[in-house]
């Protein structure tokens, strides 16, 4: 592949599986996200030359901090830039403190429009790039107890489809990749037993599953855009 991308939300899950994927088709990767530990195993894991950078996304300071630094290693904005940190806390809206709602807009919405405020307008000036937006079912399809969710990946749908407005013909690519329920560690509190709205976690798709969705979609020609992915299990 011999491109740079920044994987945000990398220290494990789904993240980490796309990180892990374009490391090993030969990208060298800047893995973003709050775990330091975690990050710097991961990082190392991989190898290839890929960078852990601390950085809680919901934070514009910490943001710049990280932009400046990827920028410095890299010598230039990212190949690629895949906007996949968030939290997911169910509960139904009544229930939902202000606080709660808040910072779900705040890392799953706000989080990667800081991303891509930073890198965009270099990517357009040299003609190229590739901006791939990780959505969920529930970015267009209300299910209960996910308002705060639902409400930042509604947003996230509607900015990734923006960028794809504005950018067409620019060189650079946008994807969004929109999977049903993942099997990783937002889980662990939640406890799915396939009865309810959320699948059993034995039927969920894997987040390898989404990392080689994302990887064919930056896998394409120049001349392909793969304007959206959905992921559902069989």
């Amino acid at each position: 592949m011999g491109r740079t991308a920044l994987v945000s939300g990398a220290s494990r899950g789904i993240g980490l599986a796309i990180a892990r994927a374009l490391g090993g088709a030969g990208a060298r990767v800047a893995l973003l996200a709050r775990s330091a530990d975690a990050l710097k195993a991961a990082a190392k894991e991989i190898g290839g030359g890929a960078i852990d950078v601390v950085c809680d996304v919901s934070d514009e300071n910490a943001v710049n901090e990280a932009v400046a630094r990827v920028r410095e290693i890299f010598g230039e904005v990212p190949d690629i830039i895949v906007n996949n940190a968030g939290n997911f806390r169910p509960a139904a809206v009544e229930v939902t403190s202000a606080a709660t709602f808040r910072e779900s807009i705040a890392v799953n919405l706000i989080g990667p429009f800081l991303l891509v405020r930073a890198f965009l307008p270099r990517m357009a000036g040299r003609g190229s790039g590739h901006v791939v937006t990780i959505g969920s079912m529930a970015d267009r399809h209300a299910y209960a107890q996910n308002g705060a969710y639902a409400a930042a990946k509604f947003g996230l749908h509607g900015m990734h489809e923006v960028m794809r407005t504005e950018l067409r013909g620019s060189g650079v690519r946008t994807t969004l990749v929109s999977p049903g329920a993942v099997d990783t560690g937002i889980w662990d509190n939640i406890e799915p037993d396939g009865r309810g709205r959320y699948p059993s976690k034995n039927a969920m798709l894997l987040p390898e599953d989404v990392a080689q969705a994302v990887l064919f979609a930056v896998s394409q020609p120049p001349r392909v855009n793969v304007d959206e992915l959905r992921l559902a299990h069989s």
